[in-house]
């Protein structure tokens, strides 16, 4: 629980006597000023291609939609089985939103109310806001917190929560959804990108070349190590040599071959999830690893694409 300190003045007086402290009013806890003030109505377009664009939720309605359209795409399109209050409420949602930036792609060719034009949605989660929730989303499946120690003020970042409308799944939305997280890491300077990726299905055997291919291509390495959390974690035995990387390759979604493409790590383990019918792998990307290519693409001011 965040406490209320005080803030003290000190002040010496002509004849030499003990500072005395003047007591200011009591400080506004963390978590109220960040709720007072988590939206920026002003919040800037960050990048637009025809008459789609990308932005951050400026309010909270907005931030409604993108979990409406989260439960379409997850618990109505994919797999995933809602609670009772998500089919009530037909909105994915957790404790963790509050905390989070929201980043939309929005497509102004439909009229309407906001819902009507947000076709794509990230969630994104800086390590100052992860303390306020109490920790990052992917501490619950990964053992993050050794990472996090090695690695003390560095500024990371959590993605999560990437969805797209079914008609909306190519290239434009994709890149502008890459062209928001790539301004908003400059805007934060953020140094690593991290969070968990889903290969569809729930059978770790089923899935056993695709989670062999991704041993054998994208280890991390010794400082950038994380390993499933023991109690939730699966891991399978040493792949074999000859895994067919291109059959391997097929079988991966778009979202994690982008992040290899990018210089992404793959962590240790795997997390069966049953309630979103996935199994998921944890993604580590040091800025400093993304491949040039994607940066001169994009801007190195994020310029591309800006509106």
């Amino acid at each position: 629980m965040i406490g209320q300190d005080t803030r003290q003045a000190q002040r010496i007086d002509a004849a030499g006597t003990r500072p005395s402290a003047v007591v200011g009013p009591p400080a506004v806890p963390a978590k109220l000023r960040h709720l007072a003030r988590r939206f920026n109505p002003m919040s800037p377009v960050l990048g637009r291609i025809g008459q789609l664009e990308v932005r951050l939720a400026r309010r909270p309605a907005e931030v409604r939609a993108s979990q409406e359209l989260r439960y379409h795409v997850f618990y109505e399109e994919m797999s995933a089985q809602p609670s009772t209050l998500q089919k009530m409420t037909r909105r994915d949602r957790d404790g963790f939103d509050r905390y989070c930036d929201h980043l939309l792609v929005l497509d102004h060719s439909h009229g309407g109310p906001i819902d009507n034009r947000i076709v794509g949605t990230y969630r994104l989660l800086r390590g100052e806001m992860a303390a306020l929730a109490g920790g990052f989303y992917t501490a619950q499946e990964f053992d993050i917190a050794p990472m996090l120690a090695r690695h003390q003020g560095t500024r990371f970042l959590e993605l999560g929560r990437s969805c797209v409308l079914k008609d909306y799944r190519g290239k434009r939305t994709v890149e502008l959804l890459w062209q928001g997280i790539w301004s908003y890491v400059l805007r934060h300077d953020i140094d690593v990108l991290f969070g968990c990726a889903s290969l569809a299905g729930t059978d770790p055997e089923a899935l056993a070349v695709p989670l062999a291919f991704l041993r054998q291509n994208a280890p991390a390495p010794a400082e950038w190590r994380v390993r499933a959390r023991e109690e939730r974690g699966i891991f399978p035995p040493d792949p074999p040599r000859d895994v067919d990387a291109r059959r391997a390759l097929a079988a991966l979604p778009p979202l994690l071959k982008g992040y290899l493409r990018l210089g992404g790590y793959i962590g240790e383990g795997a997390v069966v999830d049953h309630q979103f019918g996935t199994t998921d792998v944890l993604v580590v990307l040091p800025r400093a690893n993304i491949n040039p290519r994607y940066i001169g693409h994009y801007g190195a001011d994020a310029g591309r694409f800006a509106a």
